[in-house]
């Protein structure tokens, strides 16, 4: 029987190539395409394209309702943070609030998450701002940096609706939960610190976003240059006030709707004391005009001809895109899973990508998914996008009618409204728990960190994504081995390490690779600790009376899933030397690639045939001879 079953494992057929592969997949598309109507065929096509179409076919009144509530509930957060993120992107206020129009309204007709909020969003902000002043001061040369800002946001809507088209969306899952955490904490303090300069009412400060560079400017600032105290006071009691709403807000869920109206109602009373008072003439900072209207046409300020920085555009629209993408994604899922449905990262990236792109055009720059205020979304009730359009069209409503009452608006109420939402970002029971579980998954986090928190945005991303590739390929190529033993009374091999009690069998050592790919990376290391394994074995048995030295030596493949000609080559001089020394060699459990390849290299011959389906069969075999 055990003859039987290991033919079983050489009689396999051949594994379809890769061009077999890709032609089953396009007849298969093809074949799916043809069941249908043209008619049908065209609704699908754009149902993919504008998922409104079939969800809104199911839309009611009912649902309406609370999703016109949750649209003005989000939109009376939505607005003050919108003015103060467009202060942090270096731009007016007012592009934060164009930025909260047009790309919530494409997301709502092409977007997949039911609850996430769009708009600017604080990290995001401070990335472009972070990488574009290298290139222009957006204090001495506002207007070119406005297109600079404009252009990036093209390619990073190129990017993201590139990464779904081709379907690549995975690509942002490369980058880790540890990477994720340790990236929000370190820009949550930049930007708190950034924020330092509009609660104190700080006039110069500097533009670099590391830890060292701010505080030197934040240190020189008080001693070189004066500061109004009121700034501060103004800013820190309704700071106090915000948080205090939020904490009765968790308290007590009834009266959430308090937390999430606090920064419009600190917007709203600031602006009144200040126009009163006129406090702007006692040295309180104010935002002064912000302009109205329907978002302006920027298709003429897009640079893509004769730019000296179209090549660090292109690289910084792809960070903010990744950036961007980690966010929504991460909050869309979180969501997606807590009401019980998928959700489709290709087609989100896709959303994205158009929502950046036509954004680019309208006076926008790099909008995402809001982790703050898709969470009051989500408490408010929505039920569908529709809450999205509510906001924007909210928004809209307010840049033709309320601007120039935020005329007085104090800086240090933006300011305030910032610094409320970063806690947010920072999870320190997720870092202690990252470190209590996975020591490198730590090195992840705190290499973010850091990168973020001392050097610059951009190379903590980097260094974030970095370390999450080095170990996905640590992982891949890793040439780990693992001796087996057989439980006692089965026919179950463990490793002998994990499970104590695992027994022995005399005369054949069993060695397990850990690593799903035998290749020329870790081929030779593999190879090496077989032998060395075998070794010590045969020295522990060596001081036992009566044991027999190894006869045997199987390799259980169950874990590998392929084999490159340089792992094939270190098995032929595995078993060169076994024979050298009187040891036969077996193969037990090899997956489809892997034996197709050991049958075509005529390794399988060289061993005599010894290829078993499973470490008992070839145990049996080995006992019968």
């Amino acid at each position: 029987m055990e003859e039987e079953r290991s033919h079983w494992v050489l009689s396999a057929p051949d594994p379809p190539t890769l061009s077999q592969q890709l032609l089953a997949s396009l007849t298969q598309t093809y074949s799916s395409l043809t069941t249908q109507t043209l008619p049908n065929l065209l609704l699908s096509f754009l149902t993919s394209i504008f998922p409104v179409l079939h969800w809104g076919r199911y839309y009611n009144l009912a649902k309406f309702s609370k999703d016109f509530l949750a649209g003005l509930t989000i939109a009376s957060l939505c607005i003050p943070q919108s003015i103060g993120y467009a202060t942090l992107a270096k731009l007016d206020p007012q592009y934060g609030l164009y930025t909260s129009v047009v790309p919530p309204l494409i997301y709502a007709v092409m977007g997949t998450s039911r609850e996430v909020a769009i708009g600017p969003v604080a990290v995001v902000s401070l990335v472009l701002s972070s990488m574009i002043q290298k290139l222009v001061d957006p204090v001495s040369d506002p207007i070119a940096y406005k297109k600079l800002v404009f252009t990036a946001t093209l390619f990073a809507g190129i990017y993201q609706a590139a990464f779904g088209i081709l379907r690549l969306g995975f690509f942002v899952d490369f980058v880790s939960h540890a990477a994720i955490v340790g990236f929000m904490g370190g820009a949550a303090i930049i930007i708190a610190l950034q924020q330092l300069k509009g609660l104190f009412g700080i006039d110069h400060f500097t533009n670099n976003t590391d830890l060292i560079s701010v505080i030197t400017s934040l240190v020189e600032s008080f001693h070189h240059h004066p500061w109004n105290p009121r700034n501060l006071i103004l800013g820190s009691s309704f700071l106090i006030f915000i948080v205090f709403t939020r904490y009765v807000g968790k308290r007590n869920k009834k009266v959430f709707w308090l937390a999430v109206i606090s920064p419009l109602i600190s917007v709203i009373l600031s602006t009144l004391m200040v126009y009163v008072t006129r406090a702007d003439k006692s040295g309180v900072n104010i935002v002064k005009h912000i302009k109205g209207g329907v978002n302006p046409s920027s298709v003429n300020e897009i640079e893509l001809k004769n730019s000296p920085h179209l090549g660090e555009l292109a690289k910084i629209g792809l960070v903010a895109a990744l950036v961007a993408l980690t966010e929504s994604v991460a909050v869309g899922r979180s969501f997606a899973s807590m009401k019980g449905y998928h959700l489709d990262g290709n087609k989100e990236t896709i959303s994205l990508g158009f929502m950046n792109i036509i954004g680019s055009f309208t006076s926008c720059y790099v909008a995402t998914g809001s982790f703050s205020r898709t969470v009051v979304n989500y408490s408010a009730g929505c039920e569908t996008l529709v809450s999205n359009m509510v906001m924007a069209i909210t928004v809209f409503i307010s840049l033709q009618c309320f601007t120039k009452l935020l005329y007085f608006t104090p800086t240090a109420i933006l300011a305030s409204i910032i610094l409320s939402a970063l806690p947010g970002l920072i999870h320190i029971n997720q870092a202690y728990t990252i470190w209590k579980l996975d020591k490198f998954d730590f090195l992840s986090c705190c290499a973010a960190f850091f990168g973020v928190l001392f050097l610059s945005v951009e190379i903590g991303l980097l260094l974030a994504v970095g370390i999450s590739f080095s170990r996905i390929i640590l992982i891949s190529i890793g040439g780990g081995t693992e001796t087996l033993g057989r439980l006692p009374g089965t026919d179950v091999f463990c490793d002998v390490h994990q499970y104590p009690m695992a027994l022995n069998t005399p005369g054949v050592a069993i060695i397990r690779v850990k690593s799903p790919l035998l290749c020329f990376s870790n081929a030779n290391s593999v190879k090496q600790r077989i032998l060395k394994r075998i070794t010590q074995e045969e020295a522990a048995q060596g001081n036992q009376q009566h044991t027999p030295l190894i006869q045997l030596v199987i390799i259980d493949t169950s874990n590998l899933v392929s084999i490159d000609t340089s792992g094939i080559a270190s098995l032929e001089e595995l078993h060169e030397s076994l024979v050298s020394s009187g040891k036969q060699l077996a193969i037990a459990n090899p997956r489809w690639q892997v034996i197709n390849k050991l049958k075509a290299s005529n390794f399988v011959k060289r061993i005599g045939g010894r290829v078993f389906l499973t470490v008992a069969e070839a145990i049996d075999c080995k006992m019968d001879c």
